[in-house]
């Protein structure tokens, strides 16, 4: 029998398994109340919108063309809307600055394999996105904590080099990030992009999700702030990363960059080298629901995630011991908690899930370190509001026995 440990490429070694896909096996069985899950309430998908999509598209001339290779860069509809769309963000552009991916997770991917060589050091959130951590890992990286107060570009320069390495870039999710559901305030964005010009690397936006915010004020995205300075998207150092996932249905794999020619260049070489192209018939579908009933789907979600937001905040104030806190967040699926620094939440879930019939995500998962043992994701956009009533108070009631 062959060896096959013997044999895989080093960068296999920093594969793992994601906590979090692991534990949406937990949605498969009725009796816990899941609050796992960062994933869109398939309730709220505009089924009948994508059977009439869908229904054109083979019904038509276009027929033949969905079901056909199809160029590499995407489909020109689908990048012609985004390059309307994105331009009520301020981010001004042409199509040729948008690049098609199946899903943002391929272009995180793609991202890591364009700039990542071993031993280099990406600077990321702490927390941040787990999918992210995954995407890097296998070019084997080094990290460095973003939004450190006082560090100077000289100190991330020298602990890089301590690893053998150079920067490469900064990623972060700037609005209701995944996992805590926080925004990056403008004053902070901006001080981001001093910080990459000092440093001279890109920044990494991922944006999945930018149309989910409930209340507050919005805040530009980063590259609409880094057009603005530098007077056109050729000249800024951002890389724009969105998805339709969250906002009209994530299986259709269809998300998007958005950046200078240069880096979409390069993109759609890596592309190339591993699948050709997304789906065409699913970048036609996407195009045609966008198109006619976008700003309605919106509208929907935000109207129906905005009331179980609240009813999960409400139901943390009412049930959690003190030495527990949260975030608050003005949009997303996520909240964010700190216990007291006595539990461990990997440890908890497993009692959780066991006696209380509850499921969420160790904080552990989001710390490239595997740090912060006392943290956990809950997530609202799957649970009704009576779910999330019954479900945070018998967390609240197993963390309050746990400090007993």
């Amino acid at each position: 029998m062959l060896d096959w440990d013997h044999v895989f490429a080093r960068r296999a070694e920093r594969m793992r398994a994601s906590e979090i896909r692991e534990l949406l096996k937990l949605l498969d069985q009725p009796d816990i109340i899941s609050f796992a899950g960062g994933i869109p309430d398939p309730a709220l998908f505009p089924t009948d919108a994508f059977r009439e999509a869908y229904s054109e598209c083979l019904g038509g001339g276009d027929a033949a063309s969905g079901l056909q290779y199809s160029v590499s860069e995407g489909y020109r509809p689908l990048r012609y809307w985004l390059q309307r769309e994105l331009g009520q963000f301020g981010i001004s552009c042409d199509i040729d600055n948008i690049f098609i991916t199946s899903g943002s997770q391929q272009a995180l991917d793609y991202l890591g394999k364009l700039f990542l060589s071993a031993g280099d050091t990406a600077l990321v959130t702490s927390p941040t996105y787990l999918g992210a951590l995954q995407a890097f890992n296998a070019y084997e990286p080094n990290y460095d904590q973003l939004g450190v107060a006082n560090r100077t570009p000289e100190s991330y320069h020298t602990a890089a080099l301590a690893h053998g390495g150079a920067v490469k870039f900064a990623y972060l999710s700037p609005d209701f990030a995944n996992p805590t559901g926080e925004t990056v305030r403008l004053e902070e964005r901006h001080r981001l992009l001093t910080l990459a010009d000092e440093l001279e690397i890109p920044v990494i936006e991922d944006a999945a999700y930018q149309h989910l915010r409930y209340d507050g004020e919005a805040v530009p995205p980063i590259l609409a702030l880094d057009i603005a300075r530098s007077g056109s998207i050729e000249e800024t150092r951002t890389i724009y990363c969105g998805s339709f996932s969250k906002t009209l249905a994530p299986g259709l794999r269809v998300g998007y960059v958005v950046a200078a020619k240069p880096v979409i260049r390069k993109l759609v070489l890596i592309k190339q080298a591993a699948d050709l192209h997304s789906s065409s018939i699913n970048q036609m579908a996407i195009a045609h629901v966008a198109e006619r009933h976008f700003e309605a789907q919106v509208a929907k979600i935000r109207q129906a995630y905005r009331a179980r937001r609240d009813a999960m905040l409400a139901a943390l104030e009412r049930h959690m011991p003190t030495g527990t806190d949260w975030t608050r967040p003005e949009g997303g699926m996520f909240v964010w908690v700190t216990l007291p620094e006595v539990i461990d939440a990997t440890a908890l879930l497993s009692r959780s899930v066991k006696t209380e019939k509850v499921a969420f995500v160790p904080g552990q998962a989001f710390f490239a370190d595997r740090s912060s043992a006392n943290t956990l994701r809950l997530s609202f956009s799957c649970a009704s509001e009576p779910m999330i009533e019954d479900g945070i108070q018998r967390l609240g009631r197993l963390i309050a026995s746990e400090l007993s």
